[in-house]
């Protein structure tokens, strides 16, 4: 079944079966003309705010999709919240994380100018990619059938984490760490996951957090790459969550 979202200013909150829904501009032409949906086609339609209809296509055209709904799935945000706080990394590293953090559930996303991070964002490089990350994060949550998209924060130095993930319990990827991540009794608290860049992260940044509440936690006996530290990391806790 295919998945299409509705522009980021729409909503489907209001929609019950019977009602039709119509896309247009570009999700309408990469409909038709990428994804070949025609007239008859059962696809899904998600706002990316908790809400997915579900019907058949009555309309197709290179601006145009229409879908008569017939079935309409909404669900709450997640709670705990998983919150993936993500290192600016090389090459597409970061990206790989962020996309597959993202099909396996992960609620919020942090890009982290860690202090050994070989890419910078910085003047307008910074909402450029963060821009990136929300799209390639709406495109996992599309190809995944999501009914919410991970919100993307701005790019956040270290000093700015514990402000930013107050209230959640912080939960470092550190290699060296005496306590594994799967052993961890889990509350009702959100969970942020810190995962470092290639070159891991520097002691004075896991002093810091630690000083801030943070805690350092192993994944398992080896080391993991940055682009699959998060999603392995959010693969544990959704079991431990009862999420999967």
């Amino acid at each position: 079944m295919a998945s299409l979202y509705l522009d980021e200013r729409a909503a489907l909150d209001a929609i019950e079966p019977g009602a039709r829904v119509a896309l247009a501009g570009d999700e309408a032409r990469h409909a038709v003309q990428v994804a070949r949906v025609r007239v008859g086609e059962r696809i899904a339609i998600g706002d990316g705010r908790g809400t997915i209809v579900r019907g058949a296509v009555v309309e197709a055209a290179p601006g145009l999709v229409a879908v008569e709904v017939d079935e309409v799935v909404r669900e709450d945000e997640p709670a705990p919240a998983l919150v993936l706080v993500q290192a600016l990394a090389k090459g597409d590293r970061d990206e790989m994380a962020v996309q597959a953090a993202t099909e396996l559930g992960v609620d919020r996303i942090v890009p982290w100018a860690a202090a050994r991070s070989v890419s910078r964002w910085q003047g307008p490089k910074a909402e450029k990619g963060r821009a990136r990350w929300a799209t390639i994060a709406r495109e996992a949550s599309k190809q995944s059938i999501r009914s919410r998209v991970p919100r993307v924060e701005p790019v956040t130095a270290t000093a700015g984490l514990p402000a930013l993930l107050a209230g959640a319990r912080v939960l470092v990827l550190e290699p060296t760490a005496t306590r594994g991540l799967a052993e961890l009794e889990l509350d009702r608290r959100d969970v942020a996951l810190v995962v470092g860049p290639e070159g891991g992260i520097a002691p004075e940044e896991i002093a810091r957090l630690e000083a801030a509440g943070a805690e350092p936690v192993r994944l398992g006996p080896g080391v993991l790459r940055t682009s699959t530290a998060g999603p392995a990391a959010i693969a544990v806790l959704s079991a431990a969550l009862g999420r999967w």
